[in-house]
């Protein structure tokens, strides 16, 4: 079976992360994949076996996602949308799919509906009709519209056959954070997280006893860093090795800033695939909440204090750290007010509390998503 994923991450590289989960389960599943990335390239992202055809590459300006910009870093146009949307269609005609995921819309990436509605009006006219399912993270940004959040349904019933949710209900059910979900219960299956383990061994030593502080891709996480590198000395964990993983969005200028200031005992070096392994052995972690650091906290069961983004209305990663808050698994410092101080406290607060309890969380929502859509698709054809 041939499945068309079409990816768009616009800041960060989370959703990137995710979908390159997927997209190797469904080829160790015997999918052919074609993957429709929209985004810049996330360098060392492992698609497995899939087709990556790059679209036009689009980003988001800043953390308002107001303004997308080009690869010339031009805001885009109605002229760069029609190029685009002529792209993605001619893939689709390629490729006839027998699946159709697409990731986070309608529940996000409504900027890209431009493209998003008429592939999938010209899906759903195809014959024979490929099954169209949405893949989507385990919480929403809190949107302040109520009808656009309505919307969001209306859509998703208007095209999608299945939303796979890569959560877990019995932690936090879609609905906390998509009211309607009523609406699409039907089209719901909750898929566990997509927590892939890492297949790359840290050298020996690194990560032993340290504090390893991360922040994703970086695009938003240089003041998490630099506080941490100021609250080292303010900390009882003064005396252990800090490891400051800089993300590939870090500016270079950023980093060559915190490597100025590093002291003996702090390395900054950049993000590493080993990074799951670096948690299985450190003392602490420090990170913002996103979704897949999350989940690797959560698979090394380590100490972990969560710091995390809530610049421009985001709400996401706050009530996912929260959650985890509440039943023992972290630390939470607010983004707001964040100051080396509070940040040294709530290390040394962290490593005086018990050891968190095993994570009772389903991690393997990739391979879940593959069998998922499998077996609809099957039923489909058989129908």
């Amino acid at each position: 079976m041939k499945v068309l994923f079409h990816v768009q991450h616009l800041l960060g590289i989370g959703h990137v992360r995710r979908a390159a989960a997927i997209a190797r389960a469904l080829g160790e599943a015997g999918f052919a994949v074609t993957v429709a990335q929209g985004g810049f390239d996330v360098p060392g992202t492992d698609w497995g076996g899939a087709e990556v055809v790059a679209l036009p590459p689009v980003r988001s300006a800043d953390t308002g996602f107001r303004t997308l910009l080009d690869a010339d870093d031009r805001p885009i146009d109605n002229g760069w949308k029609k190029r685009r949307a002529a792209d993605l269609l001619a893939l689709l005609a390629r490729v006839k799919p027998d699946i159709l995921l697409v990731e986070t819309f309608p529940f996000g990436r409504r900027a890209f509906a431009f493209e998003l509605v008429p592939m999938l009006e010209i899906a759903r006219r195809a014959g024979p009709r490929p099954l169209i399912a949405c893949s989507v993270r385990d919480i929403l940004v809190d949107k302040k519209d109520p009808a656009k959040v309505e919307a969001m349904a209306d859509t998703a019933l208007a095209f999608f056959d299945l939303v796979l949710v890569h959560g877990d209900p019995a932690v936090i059910p879609f609905e906390a954070s998509f009211p309607p979900a009523a609406r699409v219960a039907h089209l719901i299956r909750y898929t566990g997280y997509v927590g892939a383990p890492s297949t790359r061994e840290a050298p020996p030593g690194d990560g032993v006893g340290e504090v390893v502080v991360s922040v994703g891709g970086g695009a938003v996480g240089a003041e998490l860093l630099r506080t941490a590198l100021a609250a080292r000395a303010l900390s009882g964990q003064s005396d252990a090795r800090w490891r400051l993983l800089a993300g590939p969005d870090l500016p270079a200028g950023t980093v060559a800033e915190l490597t100025a200031a590093a002291s003996d005992g702090v390395i900054v070096e950049p993000a590493r695939p080993d990074f799951p392994s670096l948690l299985a052995r450190c003392r602490l972690s420090v990170s913002q909440a996103g979704y897949n650091t999350v989940m690797d906290v959560m698979r090394a069961g380590c100490r972990a204090v969560f710091v995390p983004f809530a610049a421009a209305g985001e709400t996401e990663q706050t009530r996912r750290a929260e959650l985890l808050a509440a039943r023992g698994h972290c630390l939470v410092v607010p983004e707001a007010g964040l100051t080396p101080e509070r940040l040294a406290r709530a290390v040394d607060d962290a490593m005086a509390a018990p050891p968190p309890p095993r994570a009772a969380l389903a991690l393997d929502g990739a391979r879940a998503a593959a069998t998922l859509l499998r077996d609809a698709a099957e039923k489909r054809s058989a129908a």
